[in-house]
């Protein structure tokens, strides 16, 4: 890395570390989670940059080093994903090429992928319930794993062995775990340019947003297993089983993050929050079944070093009080439609806050009302430090000029 590269480095390091520290940085920073922004500003279709990892490295490091970003979102594990749900065939996402058009985003597809009688087996067993039930209904490639008898079977003494491992030789058990091996080629190859983006990122002087990714338990059983409609009638019908697969999923969650963290270096550990917001579930709800496994995981994550980045997608200003009970000066929370200035108010002694120019305003609006906008979140909640400049949620469409006024006015006018 250049002297000077390193310095811009260290620099950026700093801003934003001081405010997620609470203390004051030399400016107020600024990130953003670019989505497919930098393929249509590139000249690009969502489909080239989820099927060619060079043209997504081009497109990526052009938007980089045209907005000069404090901090950067490695995008090859959420954008090269074209060939990996190809070979699964993939039934969670509809993406360009397979459902969508080419230049739309990918799209999540909801379902009930665990059925309410099967919390027992989840709680039983999660990895056999994942291998035998779950991955067959969300990939169709891994449907031949249906026959495999339960994995715990093989640990009853050597006389499990030479019956337990039979389904192994099975056609369709074979064809999944040819594709498996295939999966896991492509896997591999999002890991090696994901790695050589961040080398490239780091000798042009920018740091990575995030080390890791993980969630919530309670939004990956409802996001992923339940649906939203079932883990709706399971706060009902079956609440004591969602408090236990909630903690089940737990350490879950909390050891993929570390793990992610260890192989990165960078302790910041992004949290897509989803169906904790004020439209979901009621206060009482959210008191119950949301944040007592969330909040554990966050002082779990803290208490290891690391800094928890929850996103709270949507409105949760009525969540303000509660998500306060967390260590100070540990954790940055970026906020899509809270009110800012409330959360200014309640969490500013607390955690960071980042966000929330709206995407209406960087779609629609001119460059003076993102400016006007900006200069209101820098004057109350940028006051004092503690705040990071974001929009409220990825920029897939923003217009190229409102997005490089919220970046020079930020610039400008967010010295300290």
């Amino acid at each position: 890395m250049k002297e000077d590269a390193a310095e811009l480095y260290r620099q950026r390091e700093k801003r934003v570390n001081d405010a997620i520290a609470l203390r004051v940085p030399d400016r107020v920073p600024i990130e953003v989670l670019f989505g497919f922004f930098p393929a249509k500003y590139s000249g690009m279709t969502v489909e080239e940059v989820m099927y060619d990892p060079e043209k997504l490295l081009q497109a990526q490091m052009k938007t980089l080093l045209e907005f000069q970003l404090d901090m950067e979102q490695n995008p090859y594990g959420i954008r090269f994903l074209g060939p990996i749900l190809e070979v699964l065939d993939f039934k969670q996402l509809k993406w360009p090429g397979h459902g969508v058009p080419a230049n739309l985003t990918y799209q999540f597809v909801e379902g009930e992928y665990m059925k309410a009688d099967e919390y027992d087996h989840f709680l039983l067993d999660p990895s056999d319930f994942m291998m035998r039930k779950y991955w067959p209904r969300i990939c169709g490639s891994l449907k031949g794993f249906e026959k495999l008898a339960p994995i715990h079977s093989i640990i009853t003494y050597y006389m499990g062995i030479p019956f337990g491992f039979a389904p192994f030789s099975l056609p369709e058990v074979i064809e999944a775990l040819d594709t498996i091996k295939k999966a896991g080629q492509e896997s591999m190859r999002i890991a090696t340019y994901s790695r050589a983006f961040t080398e490239k990122a780091k000798e042009a002087g920018f740091p990575m947003q995030f080390g890791a990714f993980t969630q919530a338990p309670f939004d990956t059983l409802g996001d992923f297993f339940r649906g939203t409609k079932g883990i709706m009638l399971d706060m009902y019908r079956r609440p004591d089983k969602l408090i236990k697969a909630c903690e089940k999923l737990l350490p879950f969650m909390f050891e993929i993050a570390v793990n992610a963290t260890k192989v990165s270096g960078n302790p910041r550990v992004f949290i897509p929050i989803h169906k904790g917001i004020d439209g979901f579930m009621s206060m009482e709800q959210f008191k119950k079944f949301y944040w007592p496994t969330l909040r554990e995981l966050m002082v779990a994550l803290i208490n290891e070093g690391l800094n928890p980045c929850p996103l709270w997608e949507g409105d949760c200003t009525s969540r303000l009080e509660i998500i306060k009970d967390i260590p100070q000066g540990k954790a940055c929370y970026a906020f899509e439609a809270t009110d800012m200035v409330k959360a200014k108010e309640i969490l500013g002694d607390t955690v960071c806050i980042r966000g929330n120019v709206p995407l209406s305003i960087l779609v629609t609006g001119t460059t003076e009302s993102v400016r006007a906008y900006c200069k209101k979140l820098i004057d109350t909640v940028g006051k004092g430090g503690g705040y990071i400049m974001d929009a409220s949620t990825g920029l897939d469409d923003a217009k190229p000029e409102n997005v490089k006024a919220m970046f020079e006015f930020t610039r400008e006018y967010g010295v300290y």
